[in-house]
């Protein structure tokens, strides 16, 4: 592994925890103070907008990475594109988010809490778009603190705003607004954004950003289907009260995620501009191995200790949460396959492939919450995502080694070397 690895593993270490700490922070307080059934309000609210920062996205960032690592167009050219594309893109997004709010939310007939709820969309998907400028120079520093920095906001304007301002939902959902608007202004000139906007129309430029970003668009809303029907399905056919337990157990064991996306984010970037995509699937199945064992000692960790976490944090009114967070382990673990090895792919311009493995999991991930949520609400919905999770997990398995010709033995066996990152890792901090 080069320094310079190892440099940006670190930074986006900070940069994750960072987004933990805060983000768990911010789902402290909202838990605390507003109870199950008030989360479970705010988790229907937040679902739509999410899914259409996926849509809205347009692959855009993905396919702004490959360009500009490939060095196919001039970052100039690409700046004044994506200006283009945010404004139409913004606009289509708010309203069709919106018309699905209004009839489809069981919370639709707040019109103040569903514009609440839409009003971060153009601002998060114009830091989505430039995060690709970032990640595209491999510049990991400053893609980092697009990702940290609106965490933190979110979690001040949430203390602000709701405990001492005592603004309930309406408060925690315009604190989900301050985090992106702030970042909205700060790039417009920190990455000179703002001379960027132009009448004039590069077609290649669009024809080329919009024609790989619309395949990883349509990838990633498969996979953000996977991950968020279940909250839809539970809106639907539950009660506000499953939700919020669903969500807190949910949001708390997706924090295993983290630990890939560290190593995930660089293996974006780095097999964007990479000479020998063998070599470097490779080093990824090795930081695979690396994920597994520390998500696997994570997820040992919060089973065992379940009870005490959700209390401690949460407090009692969230106890149904402990026996969620039980059930999504296993899925989570399985599912930390697809997270790190899916950027390799996605790094070579090759977003489709995860497609054979994502759709025939959310296909059984849907039936199964159709079932059995009328009947056992949360914990049929947790039984569903695990189900799924490994379905998805194991699939992509054999077509990432179909891909790289890689075998799956040589995928799962372990190294004395596969530990190298930490040893190296520990011995940089020390001579800090």
């Amino acid at each position: 592994m080069k320094k310079s690895f190892l440099s940006d593993l670190l930074s986006v270490g900070f940069s994750n925890i960072a987004i933990i700490v805060f983000g768990l922070g911010t789902s402290i307080i909202t838990a605390r103070y507003m109870g199950p059934e008030k989360n479970g309000i705010i988790a229907a609210l937040l679902v739509y907008p999410s899914l259409f920062m996926t849509i809205g996205s347009m692959g855009i960032r993905q396919s702004t990475t490959y360009y500009l690592g490939k060095k196919v167009f001039s970052e100039d050219s690409i700046k004044t594109a994506i200006t283009q594309i945010w404004f139409f893109t913004s606009v289509i997004s708010l309203i069709v988010c919106f018309g699905l709010m209004y009839f489809f939310s069981k919370s639709g007939d707040n019109i103040l809490w569903i514009l609440l709820a839409l009003a971060p969309i153009p601002f998060a998907l114009f830091n989505t778009y430039n995060s690709g400028i970032f990640l595209g120079k491999n510049e990991i520093g400053a893609f980092n603190k697009i990702n940290w920095l609106p965490s933190l906001i979110v979690f001040v304007f949430t203390f602000v705003l709701v405990v001492l301002l005592k603004l309930d939902v309406s408060g925690s959902m315009l604190a989900m607004l301050g985090g992106p608007l702030l970042m909205f202004f700060v790039l417009m000139f920190k990455n000179k954004f703002i001379q960027a906007f132009s009448l004039k129309v590069e077609w290649k430029v669009l024809k080329a950003l919009l024609s790989l970003g619309i395949i990883y668009a349509v990838t990633l809303l498969v996979i953000n289907l996977n991950y968020r029907i279940d909250i839809i399905i539970l809106d639907k056919l539950s009660t506000p009260y499953q939700l919020g337990i669903y969500s807190k157990g949910a949001g708390l064991s997706q924090y295993l995620w983290q630990i890939p996306l560290v190593l995930s984010t660089i293996v974006f970037a780095r097999s964007a501009v990479s000479k020998d995509n063998h070599l470097f699937s490779l080093k990824v199945a090795q930081l695979l191995r690396l994920s597994l064992v520390i998500v696997g000692g994570a997820s040992v960790i919060l089973y065992l200790f379940s009870g005490f976490i959700i209390n401690l944090m949460y407090g009692k009114d969230f106890a149904g949460s402990i026996v969620l967070l039980k059930i999504l382990l296993p899925g989570v673990l399985v599912m930390t396959i697809f997270k790190v090895m899916n950027m390799d792919l996605a790094g070579k311009g090759k977003p489709w492939i995860p497609m054979a493995a994502m759709i025939p999991a959310l296909i059984i991930n849907v039936i199964l919450n159709v079932i059995f949520i009328p009947k056992y609400g949360a914990v049929a919905a947790s039984w569903s995502s695990t189900v799924s999770y490994t379905v998805a997990g194991v699939a992509f398995t054999f077509l990432y080694s179909k891909e790289t010709n890689i075998s799956i033995r040589e995928m799962f066996t372990y190294k004395r070397s596969d530990f190298d990152v930490i040893t190296n890792i520990i011995k940089k901090i020390a001579k800090k």
